[in-house]
């Protein structure tokens, strides 16, 4: 009867056996593992310390501008009856662009110059009366000497005389006025012929033939004129950056369509105020927004420089991206700027350095250059160290998990 029962005990428990027997088993596994390989060691992201060259610069972008850029407006009303210019055409100083319908301004000129004909015929008139005059004069004299005539005679003599002389002299005046107004009719008569104001390369025409403008308020545009064998370009320096940099630096630039092509350069200057101070409302009561809008907006100041562009690969209005050089090292030994923890002010920085593939070991760094990317090691570091820039996790090493030189 017992063994019965003793063997009916043991069917009924002989799932739960085996599984307490595989527990026991995992469990011997693990603690012998821990004793033969020891606790695994953190994983992290590691670099070595190369040679290689650098260079810290300000990135800064702008627009691509002709060196000289011209509005070419006109100073006559009326209509555009030619166009002698179109886009990309080259011009020299003097040649003809445009030509204004100069009916209007040819037949102002005509009236000024019959106004002043008129004037110089008056003037001889008046001349040949006051010669009359004169004559008169000088006879009544002699004839009051004699006494042939009375003292009357004499007085009205001198009279005309002085009347002829006031209107040759009023004539005078009238001549050098109409004269005025004739140059002056002639300069509006010159306005309907649109000059080149210097040599250079037809950006645009505003307008076209048949078109009416107007030039009583304001001289409207009709060509843009550029001189493309010089470019400017005002690059746009954060406030963040410009105390970094002054004029004379060295830098270089590419566009937007070809990054492979450098332009070297210097800054020539840095404008002292941004164009946003345009938008203050102090100097420009008109403006709305004001301060409050200079406050909420970046601010950028202009970095000027200039550049050849004799093979006329530069177009207007081209993208720049604009490296000013604060500084370049060659053949130094450098790491990945992630490595680089608690830098300050005079250069100095913290680095971990793994040892021995397990442990780690924080060396205080003096460092160079700085581009945010890589980092120049002055001193601290040797080739071929091993520093840590990250691990998988995001955890870097805490002070406790910190080795010093010492314990190595």
């Amino acid at each position: 009867m017992k063994k019965s029962l003793l063997k009916n005990f043991i069917t009924k428990h002989k799932k739960l056996s085996f599984f307490l027997a595989a527990i026991f088993l995992l469990l011997l596994f693990l603690w012998l593992r821990s004793v033969v390989f020891g606790t695994s060691s953190p994983t992290y992201i590691t670099a070595v310390v190369k040679r290689g060259d650098i260079e810290e610069s300000v990135l800064a972008s702008g627009l691509v501008r002709p060196y000289r850029l011209v509005a070419v407006g006109a100073r006559a009303t009326g209509r555009v009856v030619s166009m002698r210019v179109s886009p990309g055409s080259v011009v020299k100083e003097g040649d003809l662009l445009a030509e204004i319908d100069p009916t209007d301004q040819e037949n102002d000129l005509k009236r000024k110059k019959a106004a002043l004909s008129h004037y110089y015929a008056s003037l001889v008139e008046q001349e040949a009366h006051l010669s009359l005059a004169q004559k008169n004069l000088a006879r009544q004299k002699k004839m009051i000497e004699s006494r042939a005539v009375s003292r009357a005679n004499l007085d009205d003599a001198v009279t005309q005389v002085k009347i002829r002389e006031a209107q040759i002299a009023q004539l005078q005046q009238q001549i050098v006025q109409a004269q005025i107004d004739v140059d002056s009719a002639e300069v509006n008569l010159g306005y309907t012929r649109i000059i080149a104001p210097s040599a250079g390369t037809v950006l645009a025409t505003v307008v076209e033939e048949g078109q009416n403008v107007n030039a009583v308020q304001s001289a409207p545009t009709i060509v843009i004129l550029g001189d493309l064998s010089k470019m400017t370009i005002k690059a746009q320096i954060s406030e963040v950056d410009v105390l970094k940099v002054q004029a004379g630096q060295p830098l270089y630039f590419t566009v937007l369509g070809n990054s492979q092509r450098r332009y070297e350069g210097v800054l020539e200057k840095i404008e002292p105020a941004p164009e946003a101070i345009r938008a203050d409302v102090s100097i420009n009561p008109g403006m709305v927004g004001g301060s409050s809008a200079l406050i909420s907006s970046a601010i950028y100041y202009n970095g000027i420089l200039h550049v050849d562009n004799a093979d006329n690969f530069l177009r207007t209005y081209m993208t720049a991206q604009v490296h000013i050089i604060l500084g370049r090292a060659q053949n130094v030994l450098l790491v990945p700027s992630d490595a680089l923890r608690d830098e300050t002010k005079e250069h100095k920085a913290w680095v971990s350095v793994l040892v021995g593939g397990n442990k780690v070991v924080t060396k205080q760094v003096s460092v160079g250059l700085n581009n945010k990317v890589m980092a120049e090691i002055v001193s601290g570091l040797n080739e071929g160290d091993v520093v840590i820039t990250g691990s998988p996790d995001g955890v870097m090493p805490e002070p406790s998990d910190v080795h010093s030189e010492d314990e190595i």
